[in-house]
């Protein structure tokens, strides 16, 4: 028995050392200079990593950084996101094989996976260290709030190699805006197109577990609507990234000449259709005036180039192209 037991606790043993020189090959390999000749180093969040030149089998653990990574031309093979949900609308032409590994990685999962190359962030600085014995893996800094689409593009295309995407999308972006101004009557005299300038545009989302929320001026969609000079109401008009749980009583909060509104899957839909049956909703001059628009909070939520792209869209559709 004593035998048995030593000869056991000796295996257990060597196993323990083989997988801890398993890790120390796997983190090395990441720096030695064999690699360098496949791979360049990057500084990020978390130190420097070697990544792959050309990297095949990207998984990413953030959904905004997901849609910048196939805004510069790569498509991983999985990304977080909401566990059970699809992907948003548009992206939807760009998901076909993409994994959906929701919200908490699974490290047993995201190694059958084989990636070459994991986009991580710095709110999953803890389980770093086991990311990086699975694959080369960067941490991007994600603070709280998130970071402007256009500093989470640019950090990340510096990591990825990507600069030159980046700055034509960031450019294309603009022209864009540039085309609502102008489709809008930015600059004309006319009294007409002055008064449309005059017009304040709201933007709430109805949530089941948030309640009502509003859009102030540090998120990406009022960032957007600030760049092309469009007016806010007054609850919307401030240094903000949302505010939530608007009450019934505050509905003023989310009126305005224009409201767009977005709500979320199956419970979102109900939390909208308990709000229009209350009176103080009919009350509303936005509701009264016909114009609430309902859009897709997959893209009014999100935070990257691709979503306020649609947003742009949006606002082509029911400023310019809606009488």
């Amino acid at each position: 028995m004593r035998c048995f037991r030593f000869t056991y606790l000796f295996l257990l043993g060597v196993l323990i050392c083989t997988i801890i020189s398993a890790c120390s090959s796997i983190n090395h390999s990441n720096t030695s200079t064999k690699d360098l000749t496949n791979c360049r180093v990057v500084q990020h969040a978390a130190g420097e990593t070697c990544i792959p030149n050309n990297p095949q089998r990207v998984v990413t653990l953030w959904g905004g950084t997901f849609s910048s990574t196939l805004a510069l031309g790569i498509k991983p093979i999985a990304s977080a996101w909401i566990p059970g949900e699809p992907f948003p609308q548009h992206l939807q032409s760009q998901v076909d094989k993409v994994e959906n590994l929701g919200f908490e990685p699974n490290l047993e999962r995201l190694l059958l996976l084989k990636p070459d190359l994991i986009l991580s962030n710095t709110r999953l600085q803890n389980i770093y260290p086991q990311l990086s014995s699975i694959a080369p893996t960067v941490a991007l800094y994600h603070p709280t709030p998130p970071a402007s689409w256009q500093r989470t593009l640019e950090d990340l295309a510096k990591i990825l190699g990507k600069e030159q995407e980046s700055k034509k999308l960031i450019n294309d972006y603009w022209q864009r805006i540039e085309q609502l101004k102008k489709a809008l009557g930015v600059g004309v005299a006319s009294r007409k197109e002055n008064r449309r300038l005059q017009m304040q545009v709201s933007v709430a989302t109805v949530d089941q577990t948030y309640g009502i929320f509003i859009y102030g001026k540090q998120h990406p969609t009022g960032t957007v609507l600030n760049d092309i000079g469009l007016q806010r109401p007054p609850a919307q008009d401030g240094d903000f990234f949302t505010r939530d749980k608007i009450s019934y009583e505050n509905l003023s909060d989310i009126d305005g000449d224009v409201l767009f509104l977005s709500y979320g899957e199956e419970a979102g839909r109900e939390a909208l259709e308990k709000l229009q049956q209350s009176p103080l909703w009919q009350q509303l001059k936005v509701v009264q005036q016909n114009r609430v628009y309902f859009v897709d909070a997959g893209h009014w939520h999100a935070l990257d180039i691709l979503a306020m792209n649609a947003v742009v869209d949006d606002l082509f559709k029911y400023l310019v192209n809606t009488p």
